[in-house]
């Protein structure tokens, strides 16, 4: 006998979006028919309510329900256009994943409140606008960094969570942050593996002692590595939209990892970028087409990385306590090619010159105020390992540092 699914139970609801068209519109990832889009907002509202009822509920029963259904795909509406948002339970329920240690699983509320002493103050270690992280430790020993969202309505919180979880379900590379697992009971939770260095910030503006160069080239890298990985090696190119120091974090082996993933999107193959009419992001990090007109593609997280990589050469903040521009102070400097007033005192002359030399090319060209005019991220790997053919030649005249990077002996 066929069972029947209760249509008002979280199966049911589930079940309902699956049949639908929008979850079939949504799964082509197409840009959306603005002439139909009207007359199925009110029958989507209703769809994603019922969803929405379904992570109100607070046990990890209710979740475990979604565990059989394996991928699925929500249509959410946005001010300008349709938000993809891809959820894989079942892929999570695996751990099939990079990081085979542990299994992703559902953590209840109890266990996340163990892992840190109730969400103590003096485990918490980072807060932003959206979200604070707790530094937690699992029953066998693992320290882990729970994420728990905080702004927002219910529903908006709801949204963003799963949004995340979603990006964070398929991305899958040394170089980007481990998801662990997630829960909902009593909030919307993300657990992931903690970094024993925490971040480049922490490091880089907080520790007395200062990271060398060989690490800072090492971090330059490896961010590059995993920039290209969400730009040209995920299923669906991945814009991260937040690339600072305090987004990456540095394994026990100095191994950076791109973590938080709240404000990346999704960018169909036939979509040249997506527009933003609200702004979000950190100021000193922000490409001027996204402050000027909210564009966004993948040159905005270049952009971001050009900051990055001053930030490393020089040791100072992207913005600092008086306001000023990292971008607005280096570019002077860049242009006359001065390179020791660019360089971090804290590194004395221990550092690579042919090194600096190609970091702060990359950087230039980064931090280009013509999106089109920065390179690609595959082109910035190419430089960063000593390959000048990633560039044009009309580039190669006119950015400094080439001919100290590539012709000068050390």
């Amino acid at each position: 006998m066929e069972k029947k699914v209760d249509s008002c139970s979280p199966t049911g609801v589930l079940e309902d979006f699956f049949k639908s068209e929008d979850f079939e519109r949504s799964h082509s990832c197409k840009e959306p028919n603005i002439d139909s889009a009207n007359e199925r907002n009110s029958k989507q509202g209703s769809r994603w309510r019922g969803l929405a009822q379904l992570f109100r509920t607070k046990s990890k029963k209710s979740l475990a329900n979604l565990q059989s259904f394996g991928s699925f795909r929500l249509s959410l509406r946005s001010n300008s256009m349709r938000e993809n948002v891809a959820v894989a339970p079942d892929f999570l329920a695996n751990g099939n994943s990079f990081n085979d240690r542990s299994p992703r699983k559902v953590f209840t509320l109890s266990e996340l409140q163990t892992a840190t002493k109730n969400f103590s103050t003096e485990n918490l270690v980072g807060k932003g606008g959206y979200a604070e992280v707790y530094k937690g430790r699992l029953p066998n020993g693992q320290l882990v960094a729970i994420k728990r969202l905080t702004k927002g309505t219910t529903d908006e919180i709801i949204g963003d969570f799963l949004s995340e979880l979603g990006i964070m379900a398929h991305v899958n590379h040394p170089n980007t942050a481990k998801l662990i697992g997630y829960g909902i009971e009593g909030g919307m939770h993300l657990v992931l593996d903690l970094s024993p260095n925490g971040s480049l910030a922490s490091l880089l503006y907080g520790s007395k002692e200062k990271l060398t160069w060989d690490i800072r080239f090492k971090i330059a890298l490896g961010t590059a590595e995993g920039l290209r990985y969400l730009h040209e090696g995920c299923k669906r190119r991945i814009i991260h939209r937040d690339i600072k120091a305090a987004n990456i974090l540095l394994t026990k082996d100095f191994d950076p990892q791109i973590c938080d993933f709240g404000l990346a999107k999704w960018l169909p193959e036939q979509w040249t970028h997506r527009t933003f009419s609200e702004f979000e992001g950190t100021f000193g990090y922000l490409a001027p087409e996204y402050l000027m007109h909210g564009i966004v593609d993948e040159k905005t997280d270049v952009f971001a990385f050009g900051v990055l990589l001053l930030e490393l050469v020089t040791g100072r903040r992207a913005l600092d306590y008086s306001r000023q521009s990292l971008v607005l102070w280096a570019k002077p400097l860049l242009k006359n090619n001065n390179v020791r007033e660019l360089i971090d005192p804290a590194l004395g002359e221990n550092y690579n010159v042919r090194q600096v030399n190609i970091v702060l090319l990359a950087a230039t060209m980064c931090i280009h105020q013509s999106s089109i005019r920065r390179p690609q991220m595959s082109q910035v790997i190419q430089l960063l390992n000593g390959n000048p053919n990633s560039l044009m030649s009309k580039r190669k005249r006119r950015v400094p540092f080439f001919t100290k990077a590539f012709h000068e002996e050390i």
